[in-house]
């Protein structure tokens, strides 16, 4: 990697995390790193965006009173320079599964980055839960980020030059917790799988994601070669993502719309 390669760095985690803090150490080894990612947590909010946000200067570069997508579009138009590349992360949590990539504001930086043709890079940390303790009450330390750290620098460092982005907008990188040796890359699919539920309580919906009570590498799911099977399993899921996304034009439609035509 180049010490002349600009890295616009952001997340959802807000600033102040210890993932972003984890990448932004890594990445500062071998590139030029400019942090504007949000001044507060803005987890799941996907792509949404404000018409003005405060800026902050921060010791790592600027924190925004706004959303991942505010960050991005704030960095690359106005508070630059402009990058070579947009890596998002580290999540704590994994983002897996096709209905995540519209919801997870990590992702969503990605996709905002892609729309300014700037190839990008998100991470995250897939954290295990159980029954009792949901992801985000782990105790997760600088240490526990080392494995996404290394396999962003490697990806950012290799990726530009061997021409991933030319198939590619974006990749999204999904990384098990380290034990030790390191896991292998392998390149995936986002999984299909969507068991949202929703229960009502007096005044209040309760709304649950299902799909996280069924990780157990034994009885998961989950097809081979997607995801949620590759990191649950201790591997490194890379999934190469376009964006925006495809039309798919058929006949079937188009004969709708003649039949409106002539009405």
């Amino acid at each position: 990697m180049s010490d002349d390669l600009e890295i616009l760095l952001t997340n959802d985690d807000g600033i102040r995390s210890t993932g972003i803090r984890a990448l932004y150490d890594a990445l500062s080894e071998h590139a030029n790193v400019t942090v504007v990612a949000p001044a507060s947590d803005r987890s799941a909010c996907g792509r949404s965006i404000s018409h003005a946000v405060d800026v902050h200067e921060h010791d790592l570069g600027y924190a925004v009173e706004g959303t991942p997508a505010d960050c991005v579009v704030a960095g690359l138009a106005e508070l630059g320079p402009f990058p070579d590349l947009v890596v998002a992360g580290c999540n704590e949590g994994a983002n897996l599964g096709e209905y995540v990539l519209g919801r997870s504001g990590t992702i969503s930086a990605a996709v905002e980055a892609a729309f300014f043709d700037v190839p990008a890079i998100a991470t995250s940390l897939y954290v295990p839960a159980d029954d009792e303790t949901p992801y985000y009450e782990f105790d997760v330390t600088t240490d526990d980020f080392a494995e996404a750290a290394r396999v962003t620098t490697f990806l950012a460092e290799h990726a530009l030059d061997a021409g991933v982005f030319d198939h590619a907008a974006y990749l999204n990188v999904n990384v098990p917790l380290p034990d030790g040796d390191p896991a292998p890359i392998e390149i995936t699919r986002p999984s299909k799988r969507y068991e949202m539920d929703a229960e009502r309580n007096g005044d209040a919906v309760h709304l649950t994601d299902r799909v996280w009570e069924s990780m157990d590498p034994e009885s998961l799911p989950d097809p081979e070669g997607t995801d949620r099977r590759a990191v649950v399993e201790g591997r490194i899921s890379v999934s190469p993502l376009t964006a925006p996304h495809a039309t798919n034009h058929h006949e079937i439609l188009e004969e709708l719309a003649a039949a409106y035509r002539s009405q």
